[in-house]
């Protein structure tokens, strides 16, 4: 008898294109949600896209709360939550980069309360996805969240946000790909969980970049369009799969690593790029995917090498032969690296000198 069951939740609307910001009233209201809003913002995003939208619901007769976080932490997870527990709100609207995004869908999912999504930059996945990211320390910790109602992304503040968040946000879909390899290791291997549906999603939004990076450039809202609808496709695939696993594999441990022994040197999606050239490598050796990603990173500005991630060689080397030990999650690195196998790699996709 087939038992098998799955419960998909997705967003039910998303409004993507030129000056759509002007629609999230509009958005709300197709929604059916009612009540008090509470924005959460970051400094830079408040002024381009908080306050605009504010002023939107406002003429509406509606006052939005209003929470300004600086970093990403659990302490500003709960100041979001605490605020919307006193001013007596009834969703929230996560306006900003990653930081505002994760911290709102993580308070929405603990209040359980619906949240919408408005990203200023194309920088990562989880503007859509139902995970949510928060450091601790040398740590980050990846949490379970609900997915948003809504999407609204407005491809002309996309596009004029800065060109290395784009870059990044290009970097973090292209290593799909080698976060695809990994699961259906982990399948074959250790009969880890798997959607053939998920995974061919997730593939086609890294084909998408690889395909189409030649046509992103900075400024250019078509551009802006391209990769969010990359982006959006990913963190989809993530909530069909009710896992990271089609956008998170070594790459993303490599990544994860590098955060503890250097933090704060480079962008996540940077990281995460220079991670899928070696892992590529590790998956099919001289076979072309590698070079395929390594020259659709070089083609979107996106660092290829660990001058370029503003990292030195040592590290890479330590990161890439440490980092399975970051989680139990199996990868192509299995039980670890070898710290001669780990600079061999390094060198031969030319990550290191």
């Amino acid at each position: 008898m087939f038992e098998k069951s799955t419960w998909i939740r997705l967003p039910r609307n998303v409004v993507v294109g030129h000056d759509v910001l002007s629609q999230t009233v509009d958005v709300v209201d197709d929604l059916h949600l009612q009540g008090r809003p509470l924005f959460v913002t970051s400094p830079t995003p408040r002024a381009v896209a908080a306050d605009p939208i504010a002023a939107d619901f406002e003429a509406a007769g509606i006052e939005p709360a209003v929470v300004t976080v600086e970093q990403a932490s659990f302490d500003a997870v709960e100041r979001v939550i605490e605020t919307a527990e006193t001013e007596a709100v009834a969703y929230l609207v996560g306006i900003g980069g990653g930081k505002a995004i994760d911290i709102a869908k993580m308070a929405s999912h603990h209040l359980g309360m619906g949240f919408l999504s408005v990203p200023t930059a194309a920088s990562h996945d989880g503007i859509v996805s139902n995970r949510g990211s928060v450091p601790e320390g040398d740590t980050r910790h990846s949490v379970a969240a609900e997915p948003p109602l809504a999407v609204v992304a407005d491809t002309e503040i996309l596009a004029n946000a800065p060109w290395e968040l784009t870059t990044a946000g290009c970097a973090d879909i292209i290593s799909n790909y080698t976060a695809v390899m990994d699961w259906r290791l982990a399948h074959r291997l250790k009969n880890v969980e798997y959607s053939e549906y998920a995974a061919a999603l997730s593939e086609m939004t890294a084909e998408i970049l690889v395909d189409n990076a030649d046509l992103i450039r900075p400024g250019l809202e078509e551009s802006a369009w391209v990769v969010t609808k990359a982006l959006m496709s990913s963190g989809v695939a993530m909530s069909i799969a009710s896992s990271s696993r089609p956008a998170s594999g070594a790459e993303h441990l490599f990544s994860h690593q590098l955060d503890r022994l250097e933090p704060g040197a480079a962008l996540h999606g940077h990281q995460v790029g220079i991670g899928s050239i070696m892992t590529a490598y590790l998956h099919g050796g001289d076979r072309g995917i590698w070079r395929d990603i390594r020259d659709a990173l070089d083609s979107i500005d996106a660092p290829t090498t660990a001058a370029e991630l503003g990292i030195d060689d040592e590290t890479v080397v330590a990161a890439l032969s440490t980092c399975h030990e970051i989680r139990d999650r199996y990868t192509i690195l299995g039980d670890g690296m070898d710290e001669r196998a780990a600079r061999d790699v390094a060198k031969k996709t030319g990550v290191i000198s």
